[in-house]
């Protein structure tokens, strides 16, 4: 078979336009960016307010380990099967960070047969809007320290500053810094530091905005900084809003793309699962809804993050329903949480399937909390064994739910036709989705139901500086917001190498703070951290560009 790469350069791509035409959308409702991406202008989202949305479905996962699971490809080729039976659909994805990117996983716009192009763009720069909200995000930096050196009229505590600076690179040298040092007119020397921009709480208020407007009045409710009081100094206060929404003018408008089969995919905002609430924005998931009878979109990482932050946070935001949910799980990955090493995954092993399987009942489980119907998507791998394929799918019955095999990245749109069909009869059954807490609940009741009821924790332990956060929170009237936690990403738990299902373990939340203009809290777990750091063998080291142009290594 032949490479991401290659299969992303033998594809005929559609002038977006056409595309776009074959959606309904006037081309004076695209901003073009050369001949295969676009901007979708405000206007065509006020001409189609008055439409019927139409069905949402969300693609999620297991929890990721080394031996991959496939959501983007399997939601991508889920998009094209739907296509194939004659079903409108429109797929909402991500952009990918440059942090992984040039880190451990290189593209990220699906592979195989199943890839959103033109790859290239996507995983580089695309059309810029991660990099504006790490210049928004750095304004607001730049406009407090300026404050301060000012002569801090606001009286900001030099000593209580949340806000930190941002870019969108895997670089663990800026989690820590120190700034203003020289003389005194490099400013006021303080602690400060770098989180990826996809971290960045612009990020988060860039994909939960419904326009303009109120993303200029989420930028100035974000929390820059305490004051002497304990009183909160926003991005309004600072007058650093109106400037921030300038920088996002753009961003701010939903990208629109296709797949390799000429499917429409609206792509916008990245934040990460593990460490935000790691969905697409809303604009991109009702523009989709509009369009389209279906809206295939996805949540970041395991169902435990995405999922449980796509319902709780996004769809009470955004006041939309999922009519289904796709599981994504591979034998290889179950394998792998029954104790296999991931040198053997190629290998059939029933038994550490019978163990690591345990790890995809719990998150059927868990999306059943939410009164969502879900399908297991099998991603199939070529060293799949029939055994192998047909207890994963007993397993399935035995837990009350559909399951297909998707074969979507050797095959496109025709590998996962099965799940498509499957996928939509359930969709268009009456969602009955119910989220899993109340936004009057406290912030501890909100932190414990998630622990027990999502991770299968037996509690949660706070520490003093999560204590007195919450007690602050609570005296602020930040109580009834949501709750996105932090947390690893490899576990249930808050420890990575607890796989599987794990039990008996207790959530231990390090600190809890305010994402005031997001609109949620942010309980930080473990040791989750805002900005990672490039593994050993970056995957930046085995890219290059030739003098024709041609890139290489991406994938």
């Amino acid at each position: 078979m032949p490479s991401d790469i290659e299969i992303a350069r033998s594809a005929k791509l559609k002038p977006i336009t056409q595309i776009a035409g074959e959606l309904g959308i006037e081309e004076e409702e695209l901003e073009l960016y050369g001949k295969y991406k676009a901007k979708l202008s405000d206007s065509l989202e006020k001409r189609l307010s008055g439409n019927k949305n139409g069905k949402l479905i969300l693609v999620t996962a297991i929890n990721p380990t080394p031996a991959g699971e496939g959501k983007t490809t399997t939601t991508v080729g889920l998009g094209q099967a739907f296509a194939k039976i004659g079903k409108k659909a429109v797929i909402a994805l991500r952009e990918p960070s440059l942090g992984p990117v040039m880190g451990i996983k290189g593209g990220a716009a699906g592979g195989g047969y199943s890839q959103v192009l033109p790859m290239e763009d996507i995983n580089l720069h695309f059309t810029g809007d991660i990099h504006a909200v790490s210049a928004a995000n750095n304004l607001l930096c730049a406009m407090l320290d300026n404050h301060l050196h000012q002569g801090n009229s606001l009286k900001i505590d030099v000593r209580s500053i949340p806000i930190k600076r941002a870019i969108d690179m895997n670089d663990r040298a800026l989690r820590n810094i120190v700034i203003g040092m020289g003389g005194k007119t490099d400013g006021i020397p303080r602690q400060d530091g770098f989180m990826i921009t996809v971290a960045s709480e612009v990020m988060a208020v860039l994909c939960l905005s419904e326009n303009l407007s109120d993303l200029k009045n989420r930028l100035g409710r974000i929390i820059a900084a305490y004051d002497i009081d304990g009183n909160p100094v926003t991005a309004k206060d600072l007058g650093a809003n109106g400037a921030m929404a300038l920088l996002l003018a753009e961003a701010v408008k939903p990208n629109l793309v296709q797949t390799i089969e000429n499917t429409p995919c609206i792509i916008h905002g990245g934040p990460f699962a593990n460490i935000a609430h790691g969905c697409n924005s809303i604009r991109a998931t009702k523009l989709a809804l509009k369009l389209a009878d279906y809206c295939i979109t996805e949540a970041g990482f395991g169902a435990d993050l995405g999922a449980e932050k796509f319902f709780d946070i996004k769809c009470k935001i955004a006041g939309i329903k999922p009519s289904a949910v796709v599981l994504v799980a591979t034998a290889r990955a179950l394998k792998y949480n029954g104790g296999a090493d991931k040198n053997s995954l190629k290998e059939e092993n029933l038994s550490a399937l019978e163990k690591g399987i345990v790890n995809l009942g719990a998150h059927i489980e868990n999306i059943k909390k939410f009164n969502v119907p879900c399908v297991v998507a099998i991603n199939s791998f070529t060293s799949d064994t029939q055994r192998e394929t047909d207890f994963i799918i007993e397993y399935c019955k035995s837990k009350g739910v559909k399951c297909n095999v998707s074969t979507a990245f050797s095959q496109g749109g025709h590998g996962a036709v099965m799940l498509a069909e499957t996928v939509a009869k359930e969709a268009d059954k009456e969602s009955g989705f119910t989220p899993l807490y109340s936004d009057d609940l406290p912030i501890k009741v909100k932190i414990e139901k998630i622990t027990t009821e999502i991770y299968g924790g037996d509690g949660v332990v706070y520490t003093p500086v999560a204590e007195k956060a919450i007690a602050r929170l609570n005296e602020l009237g930040f109580s009834r917001l949501p709750v996105c936690m932090a947390k690893t990403q490899y576990s249930l738990s808050d420890n990575p190498g607890l796989l599987g299902r794990p039990r008996g373990f207790k959530i231990t939340v390090r600190d809890v703070r305010v994402s005031a203009g997001a609109g949620f809290i942010v309980a930080f777990t473990g040791d989750i951290m805002t900005m990672p750091g490039l593994p050993k063998q970056p995957a930046a080291c085995a890219m290059d560009i030739t003098e024709n142009g041609l890139i290489t290594g991406l994938f």
